[in-house]
């Protein structure tokens, strides 16, 4: 289904229920689409790692990262992008 921005002010209750039963309305503003009216989604509980680990195992990916050294997110020094770059 597609509505104008001005459709969506005045039936916005009854799009409401149109997206709650599993519609997706698309929204347009002279004519061009701008956003669209979708259903909602819960959230599941973020990460499965027990499911990543599984993915890992059967690809045989043993290791991901080796080692994150502990000043790995400090700030660089202020004149690193100002120096030139070591030619090869």
């Amino acid at each position: 289904m597609i509505v104008s921005i001005d459709d969506v002010k005045d039936r916005a209750s009854e799009l409401a229920e149109r997206v709650d039963g599993g519609d997706v309305i698309v929204v347009t503003r002279n004519g061009t689409p701008v956003f669209d009216l979708v259903p909602h989604k819960k959230r599941t509980g973020g990460i499965d790692l027990a499911a990543g680990e599984a993915f890992l195992r059967e690809h045989g990916i043993r290791r991901t990262v080796g080692f994150i050294p502990g000043d790995f997110d400090d700030p660089w020094p202020k004149d690193f992008l100002l120096r030139p770059l070591p030619l090869p």
